[in-house]
């Protein structure tokens, strides 16, 4: 048997447990021109990959208002990396909406276009 102090103890920890969970911070959300601030100031840490972001990707992926997910904005990437890397290599490669085919990078290859996709989305697209 459990004594009333044992019994009050684990209620009181249960009930801080469930409290607490419900207290997690949230991190504020960055405004627009911080998420272009920082996409700005990303680069691949690969030198011909941040080559080829600076030629190619920034010009619209750090500008906001272009219509392009932002470099690093997690946020409005989830929804592109949930179509998994094949349906975005299809928007990649054969242009999507504003997006010219190919992202104007004539020297990029598949494994460029999809390392690039990863950086700029911040999260693993499979």
């Amino acid at each position: 048997m459990m004594s009333k102090f044992a019994k009050a103890t684990r209620l009181i920890i249960l009930v801080a447990g469930v409290a607490l969970a419900g207290c997690q911070a949230r991190a504020p959300q960055a405004s627009p021109a911080e998420l272009a601030a920082k996409a700005v100031a990303l680069a691949p840490g690969d030198v011909r990959l941040a080559d080829l972001y600076a030629h190619a990707c920034k010009a619209c992926h750090a500008v906001a208002g272009s219509g392009a997910p932002l470099a690093g904005d997690r946020a409005a990437w989830a929804p592109r990396a949930a179509k998994g890397m094949s349906g975005l290599m299809g928007s990649v490669v054969g242009g999507y909406k504003g997006m010219p085919a190919g992202g104007q990078c004539f020297s990029c290859t598949p494994a460029d276009y999809q390392a690039l996709v990863r950086f700029m989305a911040d999260q693993p697209v499979n």
